[in-house]
């Protein structure tokens, strides 16, 4: 129905930007991938706005996990860089 249409492309972006992130992911990019895939299609079916709602907003906090990391990481080598010199 045109009810989940904006819901979609919600879904949409958040799975091409936590495809973007998983690209570093520690365990590496193609089992973050795989992984994502499974979440998504296993939920695919879901037709209910609310659980629909509720699946971004799980994404969304994974997403901001993986920046945390990737940003804290990134963080820690400039230092150890910057007191090895």
């Amino acid at each position: 129905g045109s009810m989940a249409n904006p819901l979609r492309t919600e879904v949409v972006r958040l799975y091409k930007n936590l495809l973007y992130l998983g690209r570093e992911y520690p365990r590496g990019g193609d089992y973050f991938r795989d992984r994502l895939r499974a979440a998504f299609a296993k939920n695919r079916a879901v037709q209910d706005p609310e659980k629909i709602k509720e699946m971004i907003a799980r994404g969304e906090y994974v997403a901001r996990e993986l920046e945390a990391l990737y940003y804290l990481r990134k963080y820690r080598a400039m230092k150890k860089r910057y007191y090895e010199e």
